[in-house]
């Protein structure tokens, strides 16, 4: 009778246990990554009253069963849910981070390491990412600054805010590359600047400086030179000038001065150049035309000259003090006496020279010496009003070599040189005398022009420089030299031409268009090459080691129709995905991002990205073996496997990922567990009756004394 009793004692523990275990899933319903419990029954203990026995053949007798009485029930597991993934629950916190798959995160409570699958952590004062519940900081992988990558050694502790991440160092520019369009048809290419481009590099202080190239087209076709020009800092100062050298080749070097070889070509004399034969044998006499500026000294540097050529008249009046005649020959000591008109305007006037035009009066004021305020004549007759026009026109008039004079007239019934016109403009009649450049100058009054006869002599005469430029079109400039080898009396020359250049040779395949090499050997890259160090126009020598020298790849470009107009450019960093060498200034940060392989970034604010570490997992041959130790961690039991110190990349085996911003849910399933709970509510019911029925039973058998 008692046995009945114990069962449902028995049975009512058991049912016991397993609410203490729905309950403790209810309340958990809402705790971040818990994973729910089951509780599993098994028969507790048998009472065998008689044993089993089996066949006798002797004397024919049957085997009998064993005869046992159960005593109950027990707990034989409490099983937890620690594979199943919980829900996602977007936090939009980037400290926040969710694992996906049966990894857990690795903290320590400064003593010991327990895994967690609570994702909910923080930065604490010491820059430490720490639980945000419990504290203890977060195990992984650091940076290891000699490999670039992480280091994956036993865990430790990952502080995040430390001083050294705080900021990104600067770092100087290695890499450059050069892509775009050179468009042989686009007149930069040919001119004397070249195209211009403009790389961005960063010494190791991070400063940044503009590296100016250009690109020039040189006598054959597909073939260009690239020179260095200048660099400036981010104030747009020469660092010939910051640094006083004479030349920006102290500074830094692209290539060399290259002479290439020779060569001869006979040219034809222009249609519209005037030339005749000495005779059947001799060579030809040419007769040039030159502009004013080009004969007459200090002509182009006196700005009434250029007002009066694009606004007035100009002419020679006369030649060594004698009125012109076409042919007159000039000499080293004549003057030449040029006439002209020029009109003012009333802006020009009153922003230049300070005088101010009275609208109502219709006349112009100016202060003299002594601070008064005095009128100019509208139309000076005499000296005193030419003079004071004249002072105030001092700066337009210029000084010494083809100064100009304003004329006063001989009588006042003469016109007058200066005129103040109803718009407030002003009509200036001047004189000047200029110094000429030549001894052979001749004049033509009927076309205004000077000319200047020449003629080729087999010993190569003055007249040589004057052919070349004048005649046959061809100008020496520091990239090109011609030397005249004789001329027909047809007019052909013969020349022979010397390129040059300073800087690197670069060369396009002319049937594809497609880059070929720069440099003598072809190469995809050419080197800006930094000194180490520069002296000054002082004496001083300069320390210039923060530069790095700068390779810079030119493969990229190509040499095609593209309208005459040429795209290329310049750009720092190597052109790849990643662009390394780009070189930048010192950067603080901006942001810190976790990625789904655990990997801590920051970023900065000059565009760099630096890795901080790894949060690393561990992983269990038995994760359900692990024991919970409260505040949603677990620790290692003999069952779970132990952990090996160094833990596991998330993504190794292609089946885990971490997401920022999220946290993972309680997996506890609400509908299953109220529904348990009904279950056992009946079971403990049901075994509460076994109780009373079985007391009702010993009650009757004391009432047999009666």
């Amino acid at each position: 009778m008692m046995r009945s009793l114990f069962s449902g004692v028995s049975g009512l523990k058991t049912h016991q246990t397993r609410m203490d275990v729905i309950g403790n899933n209810i309340a958990n319903v809402n705790t971040t990554a818990y994973k729910s419990q089951n509780m599993v029954f098994s028969d507790l203990l048998y009472q065998t009253t008689q044993a089993a026995s089996g066949a006798n053949a002797n004397t024919g007798r049957g085997g009998i069963n064993a005869r046992q009485i159960g005593l109950g029930s027990k707990t034989a597991a409490i099983n937890t849910a620690i594979t199943r993934q919980g829900s996602a629950q977007s936090t939009n916190n980037p400290w926040d981070v969710m694992i996906t798959g049966e990894s857990f995160f690795i903290v320590n409570s400064g003593s010991q390491n327990f895994f967690t699958r609570d994702g909910s952590f923080t930065i604490d004062g010491a820059g430490n990412l720490v639980m945000a519940s419990t504290g203890y900081t977060v195990m992984g992988w650091q940076y290891d600054p000699e490999t670039g990558d992480i280091r994956s050694d036993v865990v430790s502790a990952l502080q995040i805010m430390n001083r050294d991440n705080l900021t990104a160092l600067p770092e100087y520019t290695t890499n450059g590359y050069a892509s775009g369009i050179v468009d042989k048809n686009d007149t930069n290419v040919h001119s004397s600047a070249g195209k211009i481009m403009s790389l961005k590099i960063f010494d190791a202080e991070g400063y940044e400086y503009s590296v100016l190239m250009s690109i020039h087209a040189m006598s054959k076709d597909g073939n260009y030179y690239v020179q260095l020009d200048d660099i400036k800092n981010s104030d747009g100062v020469s660092l010939k000038d910051y640094y006083k050298v004479t030349d920006i080749s102290q500074i830094a070097s692209f290539g060399g001065k290259t002479t290439m070889p020779p060569e001869s070509k006979v040219y034809s004399v222009p249609e519209n150049i005037d030339y005749t034969p000495a005779n059947g044998t001799d060579p030809a006499k040419f007769l040039v035309n030159y502009q004013f500026g080009e004969v007459l000294k200090d002509f182009d540097s006196n700005p009434m000259m250029a007002i009066a050529e694009s606004a007035g008249t100009l002419k020679v009046t006369q030649i060594g003090g004698q009125p012109v005649t076409n042919g007159m020959a000039a000499s080293t000591t004549t003057k030449v006496t040029l006439e002209g008109s020029a009109n003012l305007t009333k802006d020009t006037l009153q922003r230049d020279y300070g005088i101010t035009y009275d609208d109502k009066a219709g006349c112009y004021y100016y202060k003299d010496a002594a601070g008064a305020t005095t009128a100019l004549p509208n139309a000076p007759t005499d000296q005193a009003g030419v003079d004071a026009w004249a002072s105030v026109l001092s700066k337009l008039m210029g000084t010494g070599t083809g100064s100009v004079k304003i004329p006063v007239p001989a009588a006042a019934t003469d016109p007058s040189p200066i005129k103040v016109n109803d718009d407030g403009s002003v009509d200036v009649t001047f004189t000047a005398e200029f110094d000429p450049t030549r001894d052979d100058l001749q004049y033509n009054s009927t076309a205004e022009r000077f000319a200047v006869p020449l003629e080729y002599t087999a010993d190569g005469g003055d007249g040589d420089a004057e052919i070349l430029q004048r005649v046959y079109g061809l100008t020496n400039t520091d990239n090109m030299t011609y030397v005249l080898d004789y001329v027909t009396p047809d007019g052909h020359a013969s020349v022979t031409a010397t390129e040059s250049y300073n800087g690197y040779m670069l060369t396009f395949d002319t049937k594809t268009g497609l880059f070929t090499g720069i440099g003598s050997v072809g190469q995809d890259a050419a080197v800006l090459d930094f000194s180490a160090t520069a002296t000054d126009m002082t004496g001083t020598t300069v320390n210039l080691e923060h530069f790095s020298d700068v390779s810079i790849d030119f493969a990229s470009l190509t040499n095609v129709n593209n309208g005459k107009v040429s795209t290329a450019g310049l750009d720092n960093g190597d052109g790849t995905s990643a662009n390394n060498g780009t070189g930048r200034k010192r950067g603080e940060l901006i942001g810190v991002e976790i990625g789904q392989d655990g990997k801590i970034r920051a970023s900065y604010d000059n565009g760099m990205t630096k890795l901080l570490g790894q949060i690393a997992v561990a992983k269990f041959a038995n994760a359900s073996g692990l024991a919970k130790a409260g505040n949603n961690l677990y620790s290692t039991t003999m069952n779970s496997g132990e952990f090996d110190g160094i833990g596991q990349d998330i993504t190794a085996d292609g089946e885990g990922s971490m997401e920022s911003g999220i946290l993972e849910m309680s997996n506890v399933d609400l509908a299953g567990e109220f529904t348990e709970m009904i279950t056992t509510q009946r079971g403990f019911q049901a075994n509460s009756r076994i109780i009373t029925t079985s007391d009702t039973l010993l009650e009757e058998l004391v009432n047999l004394k009666r």
